[in-house]
């Protein structure tokens, strides 16, 4: 008969184990603080978003100009995180996505048309990036749109001789030019007869106003809009975009083309909206559209057409135009 023998306790067990553990705690707390990391970028955004403000440096300003693609970040980053159980954090990263989409969504959604039975008005808009912009293509995308009102952005003194040669003053016989070297030049180019005006106030760049005579006693005002980039002066651009925003009952019928160097996500473009304006890509449920950088893969919208509220936009496009980094803009509007 065997000698029963009681077994002894595994003393080993508790010195494997231990260092196991404590590796699993340290690699969640990197994993989590990793998630947190990537998580800044979505908080700022939605926090600046949701508050309306800027952030008060071009840093910030071109990151809230990414917001519809923050929210693509967001969701997956939120859907990560719930694959590797941080309720918590895939929870909060998925509610501040809902905001950014409540911000979004509007711009791909076509809104209902006020009453409009007036004259019709075919307006464009073209950055052409410090005079680059091909002259012949400008004045091609005018002869197939019946564009009656054209803006000119960063118009250099060359440029205009190579417009000239291509025919836009034959198509677009009155004009309102203040051409410079660099990116300071702009103009106005119409089939109507325009009236110079200075509805946008001082600024770094030239941003020409005129009245168009539409015939008839009906009457456009125009303002060729372009603020200074917020990475050459946070506090310029801001202000710049401010002297546009005069409340629309307190003049005509007016139209803003140009570029902003701003997106609907920008508070300071916001504010010019809110004085009685709307953006004929958002209206028309192209507000997503992007015009810059036209170079490379354009991603964000800095360039638009504000309308009067009271008028319809009946089409909205962006247009090639090559050797500018932009992308010229389009709107077909009816007066009321």
């Amino acid at each position: 008969m065997e000698e029963f023998v009681p077994s002894r306790p595994c003393r080993s067990a508790p010195g494997i184990l231990g260092p196991m553990v404590i590796h699993a705690k340290r690699r969640n707390q990197v994993v989590t603080g990793l998630l947190l990391l990537a998580g800044v970028p979505l908080l700022v955004v939605t926090v600046l978003r949701t508050i309306g403000y800027d952030g008060g440096g071009w840093y910030l300003t071109a990151l809230l100009s990414l917001t519809p693609y923050v929210a693509v970040y967001g969701a997956l980053l939120g859907a990560l995180a719930l694959l590797l159980h941080r309720w918590w954090f895939g929870g909060v990263a998925l509610g501040m996505v809902v905001l950014l989409v409540v911000f979004v969504l509007p711009r791909v959604v076509p809104d209902d048309q006020p009453e409009a039975h007036g004259r019709t008005v075919r307006v464009m808009s073209a950055n052409l990036y410090l005079g680059q912009a091909d002259p012949g293509t400008v004045v091609r995308l005018v002869r197939q749109n019946r564009v009656d009102v054209l803006n000119l952005l960063e118009l250099t003194p060359a440029v205009v001789s190579g417009l000239a040669r291509a025919g836009l003053f034959d198509e677009l016989r009155y004009r309102v030019l203040h051409p410079a070297s660099g990116a300071s030049g702009s103009g106005i180019v119409s089939r109507f007869p325009l009236t110079e005006q200075d509805y946008a106030g001082g600024s770094a760049a030239k941003q020409p106003g005129a009245d168009a005579d539409l015939g008839g006693g009906a009457e456009l005002e125009v303002v060729a809009a372009h603020p200074r980039s917020p990475d050459v002066g946070f506090d310029g651009w801001e202000q710049e975009l401010r002297d546009l925003s005069r409340a629309a009952g307190e003049h005509g019928l007016r139209v803003l083309a140009g570029d902003f160097n701003a997106t609907l996500d920008h508070a300071a473009l916001r504010t010019v909206l809110s004085r009685g304006y709307l953006d004929a890509a958002e209206t028309r449920g192209a507000g997503l559209n992007p015009t810059w950088p036209a170079t490379f893969v354009p991603f964000v919208p800095l360039d638009h057409v504000l309308v009067d509220r009271r008028v319809a936009v009946r089409d909205y496009r962006v247009l090639d135009v090559p050797g500018t980094d932009h992308r010229a803009v389009y709107a077909e509007i009816q007066l009321p």
